[in-house]
């Protein structure tokens, strides 16, 4: 991180910090804004937890979730914090639309600070200060990484260390993505620190509700197409489909995952109808990006093998559109 020196001595004596991460947040966006809280607080910082939306139920259990004060329901609330602060971290995200409102409100906010951690491509120059990594497995990773640049790794805590430990188990997919030599060291010392990684991981994945499970079935059954001649799988889900399972934010997650376990999928495709969007998640394996996909075709982003983007067509105009887009990338998807 350019200019840490400075950054120091802004946290060295008490502000009031807002922490802000993504709409929609998952593991890690949730993870990440936990973590600093706690930090910041060991500190004697006034810290505030503000994202746009609601969080998914997964993660009720983690420590001082009900301290996130969350935009959609409480907008007044959010706009006087936000105005407010002298400092604002934004954790998990690296371009102002992804947290709607509350970033233009950051865009009009010339009094604070704001301090980005993030580790997706392409960061945009919004922030004074910016830690980007994306070769990092999550930002719970470059939390991490960030207290020991600061020098207050001594300040962590274990409620601290399983929040970052929550991060990177979800965006790794308890480890079987993201990974580097240097990610299972830093594991290895959060587990050495008191984190029962067993216990995190029951937590995290081991508590589906029972329409989640039918709602699995239904996407696998009756929703899910594999194209053999591009080693690519789709499922797609309308919004009756959302009716007709009461779908919820945070239900979907992980579905797209699925079709990866098929033989030969090399690419999985989630394509969701939204109240005034149409939603696409892309996973893949290997060497091939969707990111290209998701950035040029999606007006979306992400990650070489993690990425997402929107559609403002309608579903089945937006599935053909990227059925359209196979055949330029046939080569890549079919070499072995």
């Amino acid at each position: 991180m350019e200019n840490l020196e400075e950054l120091k001595k802004i946290l060295s004596y008490p502000k009031e910090i807002v922490i802000t991460s993504h709409r929609n947040p998952d593991g890690d966006a949730i993870g990440s804004t936990l973590a600093m809280y706690f930090y910041l607080q060991t500190l004697g910082h006034t810290v505030w937890m503000v994202i746009p939306s609601e969080y998914p139920d997964f993660l009720e259990w983690m420590p001082g979730i009900q301290d996130i004060i969350v935009y959609d329901i409480k907008q007044e609330r959010s706009k006087e914090l936000v105005e407010r602060a002298d400092v604002v971290f934004c954790l998990d995200f690296n371009a102002l639309d992804r947290i709607d409102k509350l970033g233009e409100m950051l865009n009009q906010q010339t009094r604070a600070k704001i301090v980005m951690i993030d580790h997706h491509l392409d960061p945009e120059p919004f922030a004074h200060f910016v830690m980007s990594e994306p070769d990092a497995s999550s930002t719970c990773e470059m939390i991490y990484d960030f207290l020991g640049l600061i020098g207050h790794l001594d300040k962590m805590d274990l409620t601290i260390a399983e929040s970052i430990m929550t991060g990177i188990l979800t965006d790794t997919g308890s480890f079987k993505y993201g990974t580097s030599p240097k990610l299972y060291r830093v594991v290895a010392d959060l587990v050495e620190f008191g984190v029962n990684d067993y216990e995190l991981q029951d937590l995290i994945f081991n508590s589906l509700k029972e329409k989640h499970l039918r709602l699995l079935g239904h996407c696998l059954n009756n929703r899910m197409e594999i194209l053999e001649e591009y080693n690519t799988g789709i499922i797609t889900l309308t919004k009756d489909d959302y009716v007709k399972f009461s779908i919820s934010r945070g239900d979907t997650e992980g579905i797209v995952n699925h079709l990866l376990k098929v033989r030969n999928v090399k690419m999985a495709v989630f394509i969701t109808e939204q109240p005034t969007i149409v939603k696409i998640s892309l996973r893949s394996k290997g060497d091939f990006s969707v990111q290209e996909i998701a950035q040029k075709h999606f007006k979306g982003g992400g990650h070489r093998n993690a990425s997402g983007g929107l559609s403002f067509q309608s579903l089945d105009d937006t599935v053909k559109k990227f059925k359209e887009l196979l055949p330029r990338y046939q080569a890549a998807l079919m070499n072995e």
